[in-house]
C-alpha cells in the first residue's frame, strides 16, 4: 500500500506542478491573467496646473485627472492617444494605459497646462 500512496502522491504534486506551470506562462503572455495588480493615479488639474506634471505609471494602471480649478480643463495628448474633452470644474475624468510611452499631453483651453504621461 506504500508503494501505491507514494505514485498517487507523486502524480498529484506533478499535476499541480503543470498547473502552476500553464498559470505562469499565461500570465507572462498575457492572457487575462494579472501578474500585478493595476494601481490608481491622480493627476490634480489646479492653478492652472497638471500636479504632478510627470507621471510614470504601468501599462494598465488608471489615471484620474480631478479638476480642481473653478473652470473647465482637457487632458488632450498630442498624438491623439486619449483626450478627456472638456472636464468641468470639480469633476474628473479617468483613462486606463493600454499601451506603452511617453504622451505628452495639454489643456487646449490653457495651452501653457501641459503634462507628460510615462507608461512602462
Amino acid at each position: 500500500m506504500t508503494g501505491l500512496c507514494a505514485n498517487t502522491g507523486s502524480r498529484v504534486h506533478r499535476l499541480v506542478a503543470r498547473a502552476a506551470m500553464v498559470l505562469c506562462v499565461a500570465a507572462a503572455a498575457g492572457f487575462g491573467i494579472p501578474a500585478v495588480a493595476a494601481k490608481t493615479h491622480t493627476v490634480a488639474m489646479d492653478g492652472t496646473r497638471f500636479i504632478p506634471e510627470t507621471l510614470a505609471v504601468e501599462r494598465g494602471d488608471r489615471v484620474v485627472w480631478v479638476n480642481k480649478d473653478p473652470f473647465p480643463h482637457t487632458a488632450t495628448a498630442a498624438d491623439g492617444t486619449f483626450d478627456s474633452q472638456s472636464v468641468a470644474a470639480g469633476r474628473s475624468w479617468s483613462y486606463v494605459t493600454h499601451k506603452s510611452g511617453k504622451f505628452d499631453y495639454v489643456c487646449t483651453f490653457h495651452p501653457g497646462m501641459k503634462g507628460t504621461l510615462l507608461v512602462k
